[in-house]
C-alpha cells in the first residue's frame, strides 16, 4: 500500500515538470545556459519537459539549430546532462543514441538501465544524478550534421515517453564510415511495446533493449540490420555516475559478419554387422556449405516517396545503392548505403549495408 501511495504522490507531482535534458542542448529548449540563435519562423518550447504524445513524432522538433550545440570526438569522454528541478519518476530506463538522419535511425552508444537518475532503486521524484560521463565509441563516424538522442522510460508513474535530440558535430581521425549498435527503441509509444510500471522489479522491460534489432548508421545512409546474428557493443552500460570509461570498438561489417548463424547437420550412419567376406561401405556425404544473405544485383529503382506498402517493409533499391523503408504505409525517400558498401537484401523486409 506504502509503494501505491507514493506512485501516486509521483503521479501528481510530475503534472508540473519531468526530466528534460539540457547538455547538450535539445532543440529549442529555453533552459541551457547557452543556445543557438533561433531559425525563422520558430520559438522556444517551453513544454520540453512533457512527455511525448502517444501517436505522434518521437521529438519535439524536427527543425535543427542552425548551428551545432556541442563538438564531440570519437573515443573521447562525452558529457550528458539533465535539469535538476524536474519529477525524476523513481528512474527507470535511458538510451543515449547517435543518429545522422534526423533521428530516423539511431545507434545506442551508450544505455543507463533500472536506475537513471538515481544510485540504486527508489520511488523518489528528487534526482540523485543529473550528468552522465561517458566515452564516445571510437568507431563512430565524422560528421558536421550529426544527431545525439536522449530516450527514458520512467519507472514509476503514467506510461509515458521522455526524449531529447540535440545537433552536434563529431570529429573522428581513424576515418569510421559506420557505426553498428544496437536499435534505439521507443517504449509505451505508438508501434511499440508498453512497458508497465515497475512496482519495485527494475528488470521490467530490460528484454525489449536487449533484443532491439542492430543497426548501422553512417552520414552516407542508415539501415536496420535484425539478421546479424551477434553483436558487440562498444556501449558501456553504467548504474551510477561517472560510469566506467573505455570500450572496446564495433567491427566494421563484413561479408563475414553479415553471414546468416547455419548448424552443419550431423549425419548418423546405423548398420548391421555384415558378413566376415564383405567390407562395410557408408556413402560419402557431400559438404555443406553455410548460407549467406541472398540478394539481387540489380535491385529496383526507388518507388516514388509516399507509395503504398506495408508498414515496416525494407527493399534495396537503385542497383544496391541504396535502400527504402515503409513507415506507416508509405514508402521514405531513398537512404544511401555508406562508401563503398552495397544493399543487400538478407529477407523480404530485412536489409543491410554492407561491403561487397
Amino acid at each position: 500500500m506504502l509503494f501505491k501511495i507514493a506512485s501516486v504522490a509521483a503521479l501528481v507531482s510530475s503534472v508540473a515538470a519531468h526530466m528534460a535534458m539540457n547538455e547538450p542542448c535539445p532543440r529549442f529548449s529555453p533552459n541551457c545556459a547557452t543556445q543557438p540563435q533561433l531559425p525563422a519562423g520558430q520559438s522556444y518550447n517551453h513544454n520540453i519537459k512533457d512527455p511525448i504524445a502517444y501517436d505522434g513524432p518521437v521529438f519535439m522538433s524536427d527543425v535543427p539549430w542552425p548551428q551545432p550545440v556541442a563538438s564531440w570526438t570519437a573515443g573521447q569522454p562525452v558529457t550528458v546532462g539533465f535539469q535538476a528541478d524536474g519529477a525524476a519518476h523513481g528512474g527507470g530506463h535511458c538510451q543515449f543514441a547517435i543518429s545522422y538522419d534526423n533521428g530516423k535511425t539511431a545507434a545506442i552508444v551508450h544505455k543507463v538501465m533500472k536506475h537513471c537518475f538515481f544510485n540504486g532503486p527508489s520511488n523518489s521524484n528528487n534526482a540523485e544524478v543529473l550528468k552522465y560521463t561517458f566515452t564516445l565509441p571510437a568507431d563512430v563516424p565524422a560528421s558536421s550534421n550529426a544527431q545525439f538522442i536522449w530516450i527514458w522510460t520512467n519507472a514509476v508513474g503514467g506510461r509515458e515517453l521522455y526524449t531529447g535530440i540535440s545537433d552536434i558535430t563529431i570529429a573522428n581521425s581513424g576515418g569510421s564510415k559506420s557505426y553498428t549498435g544496437k536499435s534505439a527503441i521507443y517504449p509505451n509509444h505508438a508501434g511499440y511495446d508498453t512497458i508497465p510500471e515497475f512496482n519495485g522489479d527494475y528488470t521490467t522491460g530490460v528484454s525489449l533493449f536487449d533484443n532491439a534489432p542492430n543497426v548501422v548508421v553512417s552520414p552516407g545512409g542508415s539501415a536496420v540490420s535484425p539478421s546479424v546474428p551477434e553483436y558487440t557493443s562498444s556501449a558501456v552500460e553504467s548504474t551510477s555516475v561517472p560510469p566506467p570509461v573505455g570500450h572496446t570498438p564495433a567491427p566494421k561489417p563484413s561479408a563475414e559478419s553479415i553471414v546468416e548463424s547455419t548448424v552443419e547437420p550431423t549425419v548418423e550412419v546405423t548398420a548391421t554387422e555384415p558378413p566376415a567376406s564383405v567390407e562395410p561401405t557408408v556413402p560419402p556425404t557431400e559438404p555443406t556449405t553455410p548460407a549467406t544473405p541472398v540478394y539481387t544485383s540489380s535491385a529496383p529503382t526507388a518507388v516514388p516517396t509516399g507509395s503504398a506498402c506495408a508498414h515496416g517493409a525494407l527493399q534495396c533499391v537503385n542497383g544496391n545503392a541504396g535502400f527504402q523503408q515503409c513507415v506507416w504505409g508509405v514508402w521514405s525517400a531513398t537512404f544511401a548505403c555508406a562508401s563503398g558498401t552495397v544493399c543487400q537484401q538478407t529477407s523480404p523486409n530485412a536489409v543491410i549495408c554492407g561491403w561487397p
